[in-house]
């Protein structure tokens, strides 16, 4: 499946961004999504996940109760909304599916398809 992310920019610290997904080539609904983030200088790390069906969600604790993961099958999107920002925030977005769906998986080694990437950049 190829991925197209979008959404990201500068915002201050505080505010809100909301990144979206669009998948294409593929059968959408079978693929877990993800997010992950890769800060300058730092190893990608994992943002965000949904489960094929909107089920089940998982997030990284560092943005638990400010970041909401969501998908519109109907549309092969998925996005990410992101709300209080801080600038410890700021990298590049990238998502990512997985297609085999009984599991959930917050490794990137184990994503084999990938999004170009959104930067997203929170001043202070």
């Amino acid at each position: 499946v190829q991925l197209q992310a979008s959404g990201g920019g500068l915002v201050q610290a505080g505010g809100s961004l909301r990144l979206s997904c669009a998948a294409s080539g593929g059968t959408f609904f079978r693929y877990n999504m993800a997010w992950f983030r890769q800060a300058p200088g730092k190893e990608r790390e994992f943002v965000a996940v949904i489960a094929w069906n909107g089920a089940r969600t998982d997030y990284a604790d560092a943005v638990k109760g400010r970041f909401t993961i969501s998908r519109d099958n109907a549309k092969n999107t998925v996005h990410l909304q992101m709300n209080s920002l801080k600038p410890e925030d700021t990298a590049v977005y990238y998502c990512a599916a997985d297609p085999i769906s009984y599991r959930i998986v917050t490794r990137a080694s184990q994503y084999g398809d990938w999004g170009q990437g959104t930067e997203v950049t929170v001043s202070s």
